[in-house]
């Protein structure tokens, strides 16, 4: 009985097996004995199930050749398909990059037309410089670009009381000082500067050159007060005062800073420029001289000046 059961396990193991082709079917031996009816009948059902399953599993798991020929067949369509298919994307790809809003060509295009707009810009502006340069040194050092607007009508009194304007001054060559009296150092140096340098125009050019001295500070340089000044510098020398806003218009002709400071009571100094004016015989400007002049340089300019515009 157990010799039959190990039989017949392992004809179902030898059918259920992959790749293996259903055992040739024979009759099932049959089973005499006590009890042999219940048992076998049983046993008979379960036997004839199992082999119908791996009768089955065998057949779907081998498949005819011409079966296997089709799938491989099909298979490989799929493979060529998507073969096809990988090089239909490819090429849309392509298609989408070179019919793109930017290519590698236009943006080749783009990138050489910006270098050659730089280029141009930069030889465009060297050659403006250059212009520029050239222009500028054509200027000669000596030649005269204009007028500056210094000077202009004024209404003053002199050292002894009398009305004086610029007209006063006409058909000579003036040297104009604005100064206070009661400057401790720098206007006293300034017009014995200047005392010295007309003397030594007329000794050496014969030109005559009237010196004149203007206050800035007309609250204390009053007419008797410039009269006394000047004579300590030169007898030529013409001292000009009048009311704070005659004397603010001058000095505003004349583009000079002048200003209080230190004011103690009535005591106080006056902070302003140190320059020298030359005007023409029309009262006209023509040349200012700072303090960094001497008696010398300053006496020489003037007379070049003079000769220039003569």
């Amino acid at each position: 009985m157990r010799a039959r059961v190990s039989h017949l396990r392992a004809l179902l193991s030898r059918a259920l097996a992959p790749g293996l082709a259903p055992p040739p079917a024979r009759a099932l031996p049959q089973i005499t004995g006590p009890g042999a009816s219940r048992f076998g009948a049983a046993f008979l059902g379960r036997a004839r199930f199992f082999s119908a399953d791996a009768s089955t599993a065998a057949q779907g798991g081998s498949k005819p050749p011409a079966a296997a020929a089709a799938a491989a067949t099909t298979t490989g369509g799929d493979g060529g398909g998507d073969e096809q298919s990988g090089k239909s994307e490819q090429a849309d790809a392509g298609k989408s990059v070179r019919g793109g809003p930017v290519s590698w060509l236009s943006f080749l295009l783009l990138l050489v037309t910006g270098g050659g707009i730089i280029v141009y810009y930069d030889k465009e502006k060297k050659r403006h410089i250059e212009e520029l340069k050239n222009r500028t040194s054509a200027v000669k050092p000596g030649q005269s670009v204009g007028t500056a607007a210094i000077g202009g009508p004024f209404k003053l009194l002199n050292h002894d009381g009398k009305p004086v304007t610029e007209k006063d001054f006409l058909g000579k060559w003036t040297l104009l000082y604005f100064g206070f009296t009661h400057c401790p150092d720098i206007c006293p140096d300034e017009l014995q500067k200047m005392a010295a340098a007309i003397d030594k125009i007329k000794e050496k050019a014969k030109l005559d050159i009237v010196p004149v001295f203007i206050t800035v500070d007309p609250e204390r340089d009053t007419v008797e007060q410039v009269r006394d000044y000047v004579k300590e510098f030169h007898p030529d020398l013409v001292g000009l005062t009048g009311t704070t806003d005659e004397i603010r218009k001058v000095a505003r002709a004349y583009r000079v800073y002048y200003m209080k400071t230190e004011e103690e009571g009535s005591d106080y100094l006056v902070d302003h420029s140190i320059v020298m004016y030359l005007m023409n015989p029309k009262m006209e400007f023509v040349k200012f001289y700072g303090k960094n002049y001497d008696t010398d340089s300053l006496s020489d300019g003037i007379i070049k000046e003079i000769k220039e515009h003569k």
